[in-house]
């Protein structure tokens, strides 16, 4: 991982969508690495307050790597607060499918990945979430 990537992890302490075993244990490793990172509470309660820091977190500069949940979740939480990320410099490891071991060496190791989807358009109910429009049959 280069020098300048920045680290978040997410907490995920309100919707309980992450295992609670997987967030410990990444960030355990996070604390155990000395690495320099940033840690939240919940990203989801941020963004519902529009808290000025995410603002700060997408404006840093230089590559960020996000410990969290789904990436186009991530990407939309930051938008309705105010603060879109860099999508050419973001990568999302999703805690609620990555095991704890993966999930840490991601954020730690290895190259910035950028995995924000590419579409402009925010998730919407019923969608299937590809980014692409469900068409009725029949």
């Amino acid at each position: 991982m280069a020098k300048d990537t920045r680290i978040l992890y997410c907490n995920c302490a309100y919707a309980q969508v992450v295992p609670r075993s997987t967030k410990e244990n990444v960030l355990r490793k996070l604390c155990d690495s000395g690495a320099s990172f940033d840690a939240v509470a919940d990203l989801c309660e941020m963004s519902a307050r529009k808290d000025p820091m995410l603002q700060h977190l997408a404006g840093g500069g230089g590559p960020l790597k996000i410990a969290a949940c789904f990436p186009r979740a991530v990407k939309w939480l930051f938008a309705a607060g105010n603060a879109a990320l860099p999508p050419k410099q973001t990568q999302v490891i999703n805690m609620r499918t990555e095991p704890a071991e993966s999930a840490a060496a991601a954020l730690l190791g290895g190259p910035l990945r950028p995995n924000l989807p590419e579409d402009n358009r925010p998730p919407t109910a019923g969608s299937n979430n590809s980014g692409k429009e469900a068409h009725e049959s029949g």
